[in-house]
């Protein structure tokens, strides 16, 4: 932390991309110097992407328009939907996996879920599907029902099924191949004939080898989404940093510092916003199997803050978190491969209740009798407070692992890391380790946002996502690495890995 905000106190910095609709934000312009013609109006150019997610509480289709000069990102439109509706199978339809909470998932189920939700997003942004979306990335967060980090892909299928169902042209979802092949208003925004997508998302190599993490995925895209939010404030989150994202599950990275590209030293995984939901299961304010904090609505009313805190120093008695043991291979109910991890030189760090959530009854006993003897202002406070804990004990393992470099800075996203006065106890419990902390909503869509545009290589030079903190952009360094990596045949290597992988 700067000597200013250890002076005056650190505050929680919040990243939210605003809200407009397509027409207000195509009706902006800049006043550009051209050479013999003193000014000219030229207008901005906006990419539009969709970001489809089914997780394990909500499925979501969230609708992006990035600037490519500014590299700002508003928000078009997002469309929630509690994955729990998802229609039951029908006879025929082979079950491939489950949600944390047991809700069965076949490819047809989830495919019609994400059809509706797409159309539903795109009719209230005002926007036709076929026309107006210059790219969808897909993701998942339901992982606790697979049996392999491989299994996810079973998954992405049925969300690219969706999107074609929703009329997504399949050319949507793949990078161009050739600068020719994007539509001509982003060419000039385009690298393409410079350089072209290695896998690589925001200066970050994913993990080499085998998947270490059956949500490699959502780390790679909330470490890329929070970089994308932070433009929004005056936090340069770049690397060396800290990501994590707390919905149902937890995900997030440890990068380097590293360049041209830095490395994932440090993988989160396990159970984050499971745990809220597992404590306000206990009340009568919710489904008991498939209720979620997110039914109830949360209060600002006062409440004790010190029998806060004690109750979740009780919650936390159940609560393991550790670097993952070789010996796992699910560890918070997510599949994960210790020994890949140890491969890649990545340290994966788990968050977990019992084993595998099997305290969970644990916790719901508590949030009864907190709520019963407290009530709801109370029950809320120790949420905010579990929380909190959870991210001071990640932050804590990983440095005792040695693998937060001085100068890093830290992101959350996610509703169990951003909500009620979680981000004032968060600042307040880890903000000794880390040069700035940034709150970002969103998180997950935003990195969509990044990866559509760094597939199609559409970078801003001049405000730069990837590279290092405080340091130029790191296109020159790019492309002496990839001559070198050609002239090895290193890079026809990682296109052949890539050319089956889900993006």
């Amino acid at each position: 932390m700067s000597f200013l905000k250890r002076l005056f106190g650190p505050k929680p910095i919040m990243a939210k991309s605003k809200y407009k609709t397509i027409e207000e934000i195509k009706s902006t312009s800049f006043i550009k110097k051209t050479v013999g013609s003193g000014y000219s109006m030229e207008p901005d150019v906006h990419y539009i992407v969709a970001s489809v997610e089914l997780g394990n509480t909500t499925t979501k289709c969230i609708i992006t328009a990035t600037n490519l000069r500014t590299s700002r990102t508003y928000l078009l439109d997002k469309t929630v939907k509690m994955t729990r509706d998802v229609r039951p199978p029908k006879p025929g339809e082979k079950v491939f996996g489950k949600t944390i909470w047991g809700v069965e998932l076949t490819k047809e189920s989830v495919a019609d879920l994400v059809k509706d939700t797409i159309h539903e997003s795109a009719k209230r942004a005002k926007l036709d599907i076929k026309k107006d979306i210059h790219f969808v990335v897909r993701s998942t967060g339901v992982t606790a029902g697979f049996a392999s980090p491989e299994e996810v892909g079973k998954m992405i299928k049925a969300l690219a099924e969706g999107c074609l169902k929703a009329g997504i042209p399949p050319a949507r979802m793949t990078p161009a191949l050739s600068l020719e092949n994007l539509p001509k208003e982003f060419q000039d925004y385009s690298l393409l004939d410079k350089i072209a997508f290695d896998g690589a998302v925001a200066g970050v190599l994913p993990p080499t080898g085998r998947e270490v993490v059956a949500n490699e995925m959502e780390g790679e895209l909330v470490t890329a989404g929070i970089k994308l939010g932070a433009k929004w404030t005056d936090v340069d989150f770049r690397n060396p940093c800290v990501s994590m994202d707390f919905g149902t599950t937890l995900a997030g990275r440890i990068v380097n510092s590293e360049k041209p590209y830095a490395k994932t030293v440090g993988n989160f995984c396990g159970l984050a916003g499971a745990i809220p939901d597992a404590i306000i299961k206990g009340t009568n304010l919710v489904d008991k199997k498939l209720g979620a904090v997110l039914d109830v609505k949360a209060t600002k009313g006062k409440y004790d803050a010190e029998k806060a805190q004690e109750y979740a120093e009780e919650v936390h008695k159940y609560i393991d978190i550790r670097k993952v043991p070789k010996s796992r291979s699910r560890f918070g109910t997510v599949p994960v491969d210790p020994k890949a991890a140890e491969n890649a030189g990545t340290v994966l760090i788990g968050c977990d209740v019992g084993k595998n959530g099997s305290k969970f009854h644990k916790l719901s006993e508590l949030g009864k009798e907190i709520y019963e003897n407290d009530g709801l202002e109370l029950l809320f406070g120790t949420i905010d407070y579990v929380s909190a804990l959870i991210a001071k004990r990640l932050v804590e393992e990983a440095v005792n692992e040695d693998i937060i470099e001085d100068g890093s800075v830290l992101g959350v996203t996610g509703r169990a890391g951003i909500t009620g006065k979680k981000p004032e106890l968060i600042l307040e419990y880890v903000n000794d380790y880390f040069e700035d902390c940034v709150f970002v909503s969103d998180g997950l869509a935003l990195g969509a946002a990044m990866m559509a545009r760094c597939m199609n290589s559409l970078g801003t030079p001049r405000i730069p996502i990837g590279g290092n903190r405080g340091d130029r952009c790191i296109l020159a360094e790019r492309l002496k690495y990839h001559k070198k990596k050609q002239s090895g045949g290193g890079l026809a290597k990682i296109f052949k890995g890539f050319s089956d992988g889900w993006r």
